[in-house]
């Protein structure tokens, strides 16, 4: 079973928008993904008019990596 639920994080704990399914200590492994990513954030600021799934391709390939030499 996979679902996604909403929470915040708050003085250290991740507190859920609703109860979860789930019987009493089942193991999950969670993935967390911020609200807003870097290419949300960017696209303003660079004044990008073009597609956000194109800016996105390029500020996550590694050909533009700054960590390149």
């Amino acid at each position: 079973m996979s679902l996604e639920v909403e929470a915040t994080y708050e003085n250290g704990v991740l507190k859920l928008d609703r109860p979860l399914p789930l019987k009493e200590n089942e193991r999950l492994t969670i993935r967390i993904i911020p609200k807003t990513s870097r290419v949300q954030e960017s696209y303003g600021r660079l004044r990008w008019t073009g597609d956000p799934e194109i800016l996105r391709k390029i500020a996550e390939d590694p050909e533009f990596s700054a960590l390149e030499s």
